[in-house]
């Protein structure tokens, strides 16, 4: 069966793609003063398909904000959302694996056209800026060099972009919004929250005594064993207690709020719930997309140290050291990453009451279709 054409004008490849403009949009610096550099055509078009990849991810994170950004979300929309946030890990791992390409290039070659670059950086990449504000790294949660320099490289036009950009909530504040929303907490007379209490203290009593009466354990390690066991009991219990979790978000150890961050454990430990696959996908996802940006950061540092060395970076920074400091330090959603910390063995977790279950579950039972329709003949 042949295709129907649903075009009225014939579709050509090489006006569809515009590949005159793609393909003609390689200009090397280097050719303006003397001989033209070989290795700068792979440098252009290397950080180009860089730019389309986030042209891309902007594309799909519009379309991820648009379905988080309102007061109660589709439970359809769940599974889209999830499959958007897998096409941007899938095209991160691209970028990553680009790396490799660019490092098919030596420092002496770099060298080769790199002073006629002054004062063009990765700096000034505002899609690369947009990616990171529309996540979650604002200004105040920058490393405090990258607070100064983030906007004094721009031109006036993208200063002005990327600060409206700031005064919106990102997809960050959208996710924490979502997440302190969870429900299922209380359950007639059913607290989860308590049980879990209970359970954690069960588990942490049950630790204890096999670090205490374990016979091959030297007493330096006993005592450091108990130590770190107390630290993850005063986590447990920051969890749980507002005043102390309050505390250690103030001191930088928690960036979501204590609901939200409830919300996520949640999801984590039920993530075998029906009602919770989908949510559990969106968790994963956003846990991956953060650290495939930091892979990608350390990458970076890695081939910029193969690159200079110890030389600033053309757009004036220390180069290295500070694309070190912003591969750990500016992440998005490092709380996600702690999670761990607050699960329990499948065994040891709370029973949920069967009405709970069953809320939490796809359900059908052909005898109620039948009476519905009975009811409307």
């Amino acid at each position: 069966m042949c295709a129907m054409q649903r075009n009225t004008t014939p579709c050509y490849y090489t006006d569809y793609l515009q590949l005159d403009k793609l393909l003609g949009a390689q200009q090397p610096e280097s050719p303006k003063y003397g001989q033209e550099a070989h290795e700068e055509m792979l440098f252009i078009i290397v950080h180009q398909a860089y730019e389309l990849w986030f042209k891309q991810i902007l594309h799909e994170m519009k379309a991820i904000y648009g379905e988080f950004n309102q007061q109660t979300i589709p439970d359809e929309a769940l599974g889209r959302i999830a499959s958007r946030l897998e096409r941007i890990v899938s095209i991160q791992k691209l970028l990553i694996d680009q790396i490799s390409i660019m490092e098919t290039m030596t420092p002496l070659d770099f060298l080769d056209f790199r002073d006629y670059l002054v004062p063009a950086s990765g700096f000034q990449s505002i899609q690369f800026k947009e990616i990171e504000i529309t996540l979650g790294l604002k200004s105040e949660n920058r490393t405090n060099f990258d607070k100064a320099s983030f906007y004094n490289r721009l031109n006036a036009t993208d200063r002005e972009h990327l600060q409206a950009l700031e005064e919106r909530p990102s997809l960050f504040d959208c996710v924490e919004n979502w997440l302190a929303r969870i429900p299922f907490f209380e359950y007639g007379d059913f607290k989860f929250w308590d049980a879990y209490a209970d359970a954690v203290d069960r588990m942490l009593t049950s630790d204890r005594a096999i670090i205490e009466n374990n016979d091959y354990l030297a007493e330096q390690d006993r005592e450091f064993q108990l130590k770190d066991l107390a630290n993850t009991r005063r986590s447990f219990d920051a969890l749980l207690d507002a005043d102390s979790y309050r505390e250690m978000q103030a001191a930088g150890q928690f960036r979501l709020s204590q609901k939200a961050l409830l919300g996520a454990v949640f999801i984590n430990l039920y993530r075998d719930e029906p009602m919770f696959q989908q949510p559990f996908r969106v968790l994963t996802a956003l846990t991956e997309i953060d650290e495939n940006f930091t892979t990608w950061r350390y990458r970076h540092v890695m081939m910029v140290q193969r690159m200079l060395g110890s030389k600033i970076g053309t757009g004036g920074s220390s180069g290295t050291d500070y694309l070190r400091q912003t591969t750990e330090n500016n992440r998005f959603f490092k709380d996600f990453f702690s999670l761990s910390t607050f699960l329990l063995p499948r065994s040891a977790l709370p029973a949920l009451p069967e009405p709970l279950k069953k809320a939490l579950n796809f359900y059908f039972h052909p005898s109620e279709v039948k009476s519905e329709q009975s009811t409307k003949v």
